[in-house]
């Protein structure tokens, strides 16, 4: 994993290297901190690591368990993440305290990949299996570490682009209002297909 300036000036920075490969998935709103994936050994695992950008930049777990988990987000003050594991059987999204330690509190109940916040906190967004874009609302309280979670509601549903889900994926964005949303999404198109039959190749 390398850092470069948005201006295209200066050498690319190496932050990691590691032989399985380290997808970021967040930076946080500090800028003080990366949130990446980082894949087991055994390559059947991921967990999430954080990787400071000052002092000795020495990579840590953030969550590190026999289950996969993956696509870390920090909430807007920094405080907490987001993030998906397998868990409970399936993929559910979670949240905890960030660096930790803190309880950390299920989400979802019925499958959910791709967190993402809303800009204020008190929203959070995801998607289903079956690629139903919901809304949780959202009350957080570090000092008591504490995460209420109201009843997701939906929102609408897409048809995200055929990509396989996975660890690394990202299928939409969200405004910093919550109130409009960027989606990769299929759609579908009807062209003519043009046939040539007995065709001889150039020499």
């Amino acid at each position: 994993m390398y850092v470069k300036a948005a201006t295209g000036l200066g050498n690319d920075d190496l932050l990691v290297g590691h032989d399985f490969g380290d997808p970021p998935s967040d930076w946080s709103p500090d800028g003080r901190f990366i949130l990446y994936n980082r894949q087991s050994g055994t390559g059947n695992n991921n967990d999430i690591w954080g990787l400071p950008l000052e002092g000795d930049r020495k990579p840590f777990p953030v969550v590190d368990t026999k289950f996969a988990e993956s696509n870390g987000q920090f909430s807007p003050d920094g405080k907490w993440i987001a993030f998906q594991s397998n868990e409970s059987g399936q993929v559910e999204v979670y949240v905890q305290p960030f660096p930790g330690p803190g309880r950390r509190t299920r989400i979802t109940r019925d499958g959910g990949d791709q967190a993402r916040w809303r800009h204020d906190g008190r929203e959070l967004f995801y998607l289903t299996p079956d690629d139903r874009l919901m809304a949780v609302p959202m009350r957080l309280d570090a000092e008591r570490d504490t995460v209420d979670a109201g009843r997701p509601q939906m929102l609408f549903a897409l048809r995200v682009n055929g990509v396989p889900r996975h660890a690394y994926g990202r299928h939409y964005s969200v405004s910093r209002d919550g109130q409009r949303f960027l989606v990769d999404t299929l759609k579908e198109v009807t062209l003519p297909i043009t046939v040539v039959l007995n065709w001889k190749p150039a020499p």
